[in-house]
């Protein structure tokens, strides 16, 4: 159990919500533009995790090396822009997670490598973010993670010490960031793991099964 915790900070994909479902769409939307077939959510999902990255690859087996990769991406964030909260929901016991830290008088927010542009609309169109007491987006920060910046920059804001926050990610890079930020880290494994990740291997200080676990692991000072 985690000790003497002043505040629990998030990943948003993956981690608050299911954003699978639009960031797929958007991608499956480039290959039925051109006249190619579509792939279902579920070739989409593993993917979910890396973003434009992901999706593209799924998509097309694209890499940032490709010189055609900026132009897509860009088609992408258009397609997501213009998606953005239509199927995406955030996941079971989320919303049970969120209340009752609040009931233990802990704040609670969101880190996410997510560009602000993404960010803030998708947070202004979930009623229950509303009581997030910071939102880091990708770009708020010169670095995003794995870098720990926009950790150590929520702590600051929200006037916690690092060693007294608890980060929760469903990606290895999450866990690298809180570890080098100095705080509590738990692996969501609920989330966009992909097909070949190895959760034991990022040295969290703890995993869970669902939201609602990690109520089990933080104690109040």
């Amino acid at each position: 159990m985690f000790k003497n915790v002043a505040a629990v900070l998030f990943d948003l994909d993956g981690t608050l919500v299911d954003s699978a479902p639009d960031l797929g769409a958007a991608a499956d939307k480039m290959r039925t533009d051109r006249g190619l077939t579509s792939y279902s959510l579920d070739h989409y999902r593993p993917m979910a995790g890396a973003g434009a990255r992901g999706m593209l690859y799924k998509a097309f087996d694209m890499t940032p090396e490709h010189p055609d990769f900026p132009a897509m991406r860009e088609e992408f964030f258009v397609n997501y822009e213009n998606r953005l909260t239509e199927l995406t929901s955030v996941f079971d016991g989320v919303e049970h997670l969120l209340q009752s830290l609040q009931a233990r008088g802990l704040p609670w927010g969101i880190v996410t490598n997510k560009s602000a542009r993404f960010t803030d609309p998708l947070v202004r169109a979930t009623a229950l973010f509303a009581s997030a007491g910071v939102v880091i987006s990708g770009d708020t920060t010169p670095h995003a993670k794995p870098h720990p910046a926009p950790l150590l920059e929520a702590a600051r804001r929200l006037g916690v010490e690092p060693s007294r926050c608890v980060y929760v990610g469903d990606d290895e890079r999450d866990i690298v960031a809180g570890h080098a930020a100095g705080m509590s880290t738990v692996s969501a494994t609920y989330g966009y793991l992909g097909a070949h990740a190895d959760v034991s291997c990022w040295n969290a200080h703890a995993s869970i099964n669902s939201p609602v676990e990690l109520l089990q692991w933080i104690a109040v000072a």
